[in-house]
């Protein structure tokens, strides 16, 4: 028996989630969550198998509590479960260790067989987003990521080198980097195209 615990905000769909996958016999919805944090204390309290994660949560969000997730219980696996079809959020999944990838409007035998393969210890990922994933070139590194998150907090070159351990002008040639690759002229834009496109967390 496989033993799953969700996490989704919304909670007609965290239930219809919940009555579909019991049906399924190989599977045990053991525990439930409507946000990152209340995921995480669940995880730590029933270490289950697999843990389903919205990405779009309050409190915290899907993404950051399966960082911390894998980082400290990586014997759970965790799918990703998301409306948004955003490469960002794929890549950033991808980077942080996560073992599955779907969108929500997928039949529920495909997740049921997505919670079979990353328990099996295998990786899982909507078909069409990993297509786009190998396929679109300059996708930013964690590195470039974690730059523009701190400058996304109003830090500037020179906070962002000393909480990095980086020089000022390796910032420099980061950033520089960073706007060729998004195509944009201003740390403002290439913030703005990062969240629209999930590389970053919203506000």
């Amino acid at each position: 028996m496989i033993r799953v615990v969700i996490a989704e905000d919304q909670a007609m769909v965290r239930g219809a989630l919940i009555a579909l996958l019991s049906i399924e016999e190989d599977l045990e919805i053991i525990g439930e969550a409507a946000n990152g944090l209340e995921a995480i204390e669940v995880v730590e309290r029933l270490l289950p198998d697999v843990c389903i994660l919205d990405i779009e949560m309050p409190i915290m969000n899907g993404l950051e509590a399966s960082e911390r997730l894998v980082e400290k219980y990586p014997g759970v696996a965790i799918i990703m479960l998301t409306t948004f079809g955003r490469t960002g959020y794929l890549q950033r999944s991808v980077n942080a260790g996560v073992k599955g990838f779907l969108l929500k409007d997928g039949p529920s035998s495909a997740l049921a067989e997505a919670i079979r393969i990353v328990a099996a210890g295998q990786r899982v990922v909507d078909p069409e987003l990993a297509f786009s994933l190998f396929t679109e070139k300059d996708q930013l590194s964690e590195r470039e990521q974690e730059l523009l998150m701190l400058a996304s907090k109003g830090l500037a070159n020179k906070e962002i080198s000393k909480q990095l351990f980086l020089s000022e002008g390796t910032v420099r040639n980061y950033f520089s980097d960073i706007f060729q690759k998004l195509q944009v002229k201003s740390r403002t834009e290439a913030i703005h195209v990062a969240r629209k496109n999930g590389l970053i967390d919203m506000e």
